[in-house]
């Protein structure tokens, strides 16, 4: 069996969604197209940003998914993240609180999809 190895998030700006991402995490695309820009975020795996269905994409759509991003490190690297993606100007979903899992933040891109921090498992 094979595990996923391609993380689509759907945007309707492709452009700006590329320069969100590419400043949010400091990574660079592995190619960029009109409506899919890939980033490979380990070997052979994929997060790419998707426009292609970007007239049905609503802003009162929820967004039931989320992508994630655990880091090494105590509380304090949480809360340090938190302190640097803020100073972005990114929103907030929900500020840093204590979780079964550990602490943790969610902060959306500009179409709405979430992203969450925590610690690594």
């Amino acid at each position: 069996m094979s595990a996923p190895n391609l993380f689509l998030v759907y945007v309707t700006d492709i452009k700006r969604a590329t320069a969100f991402y590419s400043d949010l995490f400091d990574i660079e695309p592995l190619m960029t197209t009109p409506r899919y820009v890939p980033f490979e975020v380990a070997p052979g795996v994929l997060f790419a940003l998707w426009s292609g269905r970007a007239d049905r994409l609503s802003a009162d759509t929820p967004r039931t998914s989320e992508v994630g991003l655990m880091i090494p490190g105590s509380s304090a690297a949480i809360d340090a993240r938190y302190e640097a993606w803020t100073a972005k100007g990114v929103t907030v979903v929900e500020e840093p609180h204590d979780e079964v899992f550990g602490r943790t933040f969610v902060v959306a891109d500009p179409d709405g999809n979430l992203i969450r921090v925590s610690p690594v498992d």
